[in-house]
């Protein structure tokens, strides 16, 4: 009996340079984890039958501070940013992320580049990494370069990745300010989210990323420059509603969305005053 899985075609990749080199050559689509691939093989979204395993490439798992930066290699689990000190010291809202992906099974499997690279507007993890100023790298086999995650997608589930490319690690300059997240799903956890936020406060400026209510994760711009002069929440929030446009689909309406984002927007504003 053929299933969605038969009759794919799987390489395995044991080192990098082994990696780049047959995406040079073969253009496959790159896995890991698999927790997005397999849902998406089983509902006939993804047509892909070429793939290139990257789960034992052991060099892509590290995390570290590097020039005052967190680097967190592509193949870096959830579990493994819960565990680690350096992310709880530089971004705890990211652990805090982390922890409402999925159930257990999912955070040992599930990583960052391939959240990244998934490009869902519901990735937990996206408005955290967009919040903190996140920065892709990508990789071929002759070449490097470092796009700011802002400027990453290009549509739903789109991006400036080329087809020769792997991302390679995630780089986080150091925040500074207070840091905030907020997940809300028809569950406390192990639940798509209807609206994520991720926020950073300091004294001179605020950060805000939106997920879940347009077809890439959302910089709230003109609600930051607002809140940064000193405008009433008021005024910052009159900003957030013209910037915001969210989505209709089956897990929430647009007006819901929008209510939720600037309700969440002033709490975050609250609550780190």
């Amino acid at each position: 009996m053929k299933t969605a899985l038969s009759t794919l075609e799987l390489r395995r990749a044991h080192t990098l340079d082994d990696a780049l080199a047959i995406m040079r050559a073969e253009h496959r689509v790159p896995i890991a984890g698999a927790t997005d691939l397999y849902v998406g093989l089983n509902f006939g979204t993804v047509r892909a039958r070429r793939f290139l395993d990257l789960w034992p490439l052991d060099e892509l798992r590290t995390i570290s501070a590097v020039d005052d930066r967190l680097v967190l290699g592509a193949l870096v689990t959830y579990t493994a940013m819960i565990a680690s000190p350096i992310v709880r010291e530089r971004l705890p809202m990211l652990i805090e992320a982390a922890r409402q992906v999925g159930g257990v099974q999912i955070q040992n499997r599930g990583t960052v580049g391939g959240n990244v690279a998934n490009g869902s507007p519901a990735g937990d993890s996206l408005p955290v990494l967009a919040a903190a100023d996140a920065v892709v790298v990508l990789r071929s086999v002759d070449s490097e370069r470092r796009v700011p995650l802002t400027a990453f997608y290009t549509g739903y589930r789109a991006s400036v990745m080329r087809a020769d490319e792997l991302i390679v690690a995630i780089e986080l300059p150091r925040v500074v300010g207070a840091q905030w997240f907020r997940k809300v799903g028809t569950r406390a956890a192990q639940a798509i989210s209807k609206v994520v936020v991720a926020a950073v406060r300091n004294e001179s400026s605020a950060r805000i990323a939106v997920g879940s209510i347009a077809p890439t994760v959302v910089r709230l711009t003109a609600t930051e420059r607002a809140l940064a002069s000193g405008a009433p929440i008021d005024d910052a929030m009159a900003a957030l509603r013209a910037e915001v446009r969210p989505i209709d689909d089956l897990r929430s309406t647009a007006e819901y969305r929008k209510r939720v984002t600037e309700n969440l927007v002033r709490r975050f504003w609250s609550e780190t005053a």
